[in-house]
């Protein structure tokens, strides 16, 4: 398999005359692109990933008849949006178990990002090529996603087919919106692993650490991190019974709001309150704000409005986690 700097080296020396379609980024990432799709972890993480949403939207189809039908549901109307959200109890709705797998998505497609190239021996003869170095690193980064864009889009439109197939019902444009919206939050939700696993690529020189380093902190926020903000919790406030309304609202908007510093926790909110449009609230309410209230399902508009906070918290991590990659990168000593 040639490396990126073969195959830059193979462009320089064409014909001066002839016209290329493509300039170096586009040529390294496609030679990313095809690199990524034929390596065999992502085809066995791309297997586990396809055969959880096949099962999900099996069990979802097989439900599907009995959750339109309640009556007291204000979200019986929206057929695809069901077939996200429904379970029967044998196993959890699609968003569910993508807030498991997507972190490991992420981080197989960047651990190795840079080091590897440096382990092989290729970054040195890649960069002697008269070739920008961020346009290594843009690369890395944009051929994943790009990899990452076009696997949850066909998911969407395989589960869009297979409803209007069973079901025969018509797709709303309101569900067209919270379904591809779903996909733009799952997408960034990835997006900030995989940036966060080529900042470990680029720290550590040894892609098993730099995998251990992105698995070990995936499994922290995943596992470990609510049980200590539980705990902590606990030890200022022991007993709850003895808590007033309002205290008690507070004391769990706290938590909350530590839970939140997760990225699982804000992919879990936004794509909660999109994916069930009568989700009203992210926060516990009192009986006076619930007092009145009509069961029915927000506009679209709304709906984000309650999770622009959480989309935009992982917009920026995944922005922040990128500009680290970056600034460490182009100050990193590749000939050592």
């Amino acid at each position: 398999m040639k490396s990126l700097g073969v195959l830059y080296k193979g462009i320089l020396t064409r014909d001066r005359g002839a016209e290329t379609a493509s300039g170096p980024f586009e040529v390294m990432v496609a030679k990313e692109v095809a690199d990524q799709i034929r390596s065999w972890r992502f085809i066995v993480l791309l297997a586990l990933i396809v055969l959880t949403f096949l099962g999900s939207l099996y069990v979802s189809l097989g439900n599907i008849k009995n959750a339109v039908t309640i009556e007291q549901d204000p979200d019986g109307t929206f057929v695809y949006l069901k077939l996200l959200t429904i379970t029967d109890g044998s196993m959890p709705p699609f968003h569910v178990f993508l807030n498991f797998l997507g972190p490991l998505l992420g981080i197989a497609l960047g651990f190795d990002a840079i080091n590897s190239e440096q382990s092989n021996g290729t970054l040195i003869r890649l960069m002697a090529q008269p070739v920008y170095r961020d346009n290594l690193i843009l690369a890395k980064f944009v051929s994943a996603l790009i990899i990452i864009s076009h696997l949850f889009i066909a998911l969407a439109l395989l589960m869009i087919g297979a409803g209007l197939i069973i079901t025969g019902a018509n797709m709303e444009p309101i569900e067209v919106l919270r379904i591809f919206s779903f996909i733009f939050i799952s997408i960034i939700y990835v997006g900030f692993w995989l940036s966060l696993s080529i900042v470990f690529s680029i720290g550590f020189k040894q892609t098993a650490t730099s995998a251990i380093a992105g698995i070990g902190l995936w499994l922290f926020f995943t596992v470990f991190y609510p049980i200590v903000v539980n705990i902590a919790m606990k030890m200022f406030i022991p007993d709850q019974a003895m808590l007033t309304q309002p205290d008690a609202i507070k004391y769990n908007d706290m938590i909350l709001n530590l839970l939140r510093l997760a990225p699982s926790q804000l992919f879990s909110d936004a794509t909660t309150t999109l994916l069930m449009p009568s989700v009203r609230s992210l926060g516990p309410m009192s009986m006076e704000q619930m007092a009145g209230a009509i069961p029915s399902p927000l506009p679209f508009k709304e709906s984000l409005m309650v999770v622009w906070p959480q989309v935009s918290g992982l917009l920026a991590a995944t922005l922040f986690c990128f500009a680290c990659s970056y600034y460490l990168f182009m100050r990193r000593e590749i000939r050592s």
